[in-house]
This record gives C-alpha cells, structure tokens and sequence, in this order.
C-alpha cells in the first residue's frame, strides 16, 4: 500500500498545477482529498453540473470539497444538447465525459494548468467504462488506477481521512435510471430526481427509480431497494406509491430481486 500512495503522491506532484474531474463520489473525492495534501493550492477540483446530476448530489459535493478544504468550481455543460447524448445509446456515458473533458481542457489552456485527472481506479480497467475513451481522447490522466488503488483500498483510504464517502454507494447520474434506446429528457430527469428525493425522506438509503416510458399513458416507476433495505418497504408501500404518483409516474412497480451496488 505504501508503494501505491507514493507512486500516487510521485504522479499527482508532477503534474501540478492540477485540474480533477471531481463528482463528490468515492473515488473522485479521496483522488481530491490526495491531491489537496499534497499540492494545496495547485489543485482544482471542478464539479460538471447539469440536468443529470440531482441537486442534493452537487450540495453534498460542495460540502464535501469544503470538509477537505479543497478549492472547487463548478462548470455547466451542455450534454443533453447533444443528439447523440439524449438518444440515450449504450455508449452515453461517451458524450457526457466528452463534453466534460472539453470544457476542463478549455479551463486548462486558459488558466495555466497542466493536466486534467479523474477518479478512474483499478477495478474501473476491467470494466467497459464508454467514458474511457473520452479520457484517452483529451489525454486525462488516472492517478488512482496507474497506482494500482483498487475501490476496496479507496473505501479503506477515505476511512483513515474520516471521509464520508468511504461507505457511500455508487451514485451514477440521473440519465443511468432511463433504460437505453428511451430518449433522455428534461423531464424524465426531473421526475427521477423527485422520486428518488422522496424515498430519500422515507430513510431508504441504497435504491433505484427506473424510469421506464409507455405509449400514450405516465411512466412507470420500477423501484429497486438494497436487499437489506427491503423488509423496511412493506410498511411504508402505500405511502411509496402515492410519493411516486406525485412525482408524475401513472404506476409503480417493485423489483422483487431488490437493487445490487457496484463496487
């Protein structure tokens, strides 16, 4: 382990001043909280907000860069103006990184930096990550992963810098709940964002609103809850489903195999 954080100290202090794609997620925050202690002042953190990302999400991030002490800016980009983004492929995940990586690339030569860095770890590599090749393309760098960090050694990291994040779930964005070839819309966005909102205020903590479309009828929402969360929602179903219709979904469903986390 200690050949790892130095291998990661050597990487991040040579290429300071650093710009890090920074999400408020696992491994973007520790990849933060690294390179704050050892550049200071010579990182960025940038925060790329859109439709996609849910407003409690960005509040946190920000929280979190400040707990860390980090400097954190954020950025609006412009993915769902792009056709090839809102049709929602198999690839997605492409366009949005690249329209990230754009604007990071437009701060870096206009301010000074370096290079750009984004929380890509070890077991992300056996992964098909789309955004990958977005990374490749603008030649962002992965610290985490060129030190071999596996999430598990992240996680583990982040607890011995009392981080919160060390046991938060995985927060992929709001257009992941929209199955693919079903167009991503500013209101299906929307609607996500309001019911995962409400079964945050019910104490569910590790879930899933699938946003599932209908010919000429109100979405379904398909609701997937932890499995060690799913004796809690029997009580409460009622009162899920109504949270739901309010939200703007015509029915609910309830996954039975419940929701599994990434690493």
């Amino acid at each position: 382990m200690q050949e790892k954080l130095a291998h990661l100290t050597q990487q991040l202090r040579a290429h300071a001043p650093l710009v890090i794609a920074y999400s408020g997620g696992v491994d973007s925050a520790y990849l933060l909280a690294e390179a704050h202690r050892c550049l200071g002042d010579e990182v960025l953190g940038v925060i790329a907000d859109s439709p996609s990302l849910p407003r409690q999400a960005l509040a946190d991030a920000l929280a979190l860069a400040a707990q860390i002490g980090a400097r954190v800016e954020v950025v609006q980009t412009d993915e769902m103006a792009n056709p090839d983004y809102a049709s929602n492929p198999i690839n997605r995940c492409y366009f949005c990184k690249a329209e990230l990586f754009l604007k990071l690339d437009e701060l870096v030569l206009a301010r000074g930096f370096r290079a750009i860095a984004y929380g890509e770890n070890a077991d992300d590599a056996r992964a098909v990550r789309p955004g990958r090749l977005a990374a490749a393309e603008f030649a962002v760098l992965a610290p985490l992963k060129e030190a071999g960090l596996t999430k598990a050694e992240i996680r583990a990291l982040s607890r011995e810098l009392s981080l919160p994040t060390a046991d938060a779930p995985a927060q992929p964005c709001l257009s992941s709940r929209i199955p693919h070839g079903t167009p991503v819309t500013l209101d299906a966005l929307a609607m996500v964002e309001r019911g995962e909102a409400f079964l945050r205020t019910l104490g569910f903590r590790v879930f899933r609103v699938r946003h599932l479309v209908q010919l000429e009828a109100a979405p379904i929402a398909k609701v997937q809850i932890a499995p060690d969360e799913m004796e809690r929602l029997a009580p409460v179903r009622k009162e899920v489903e109504r949270g739901l219709r309010a939200a703007g979904y015509g029915s609910v469903e309830v996954d039975p195999a419940g929701y599994r986390t990434a690493l």
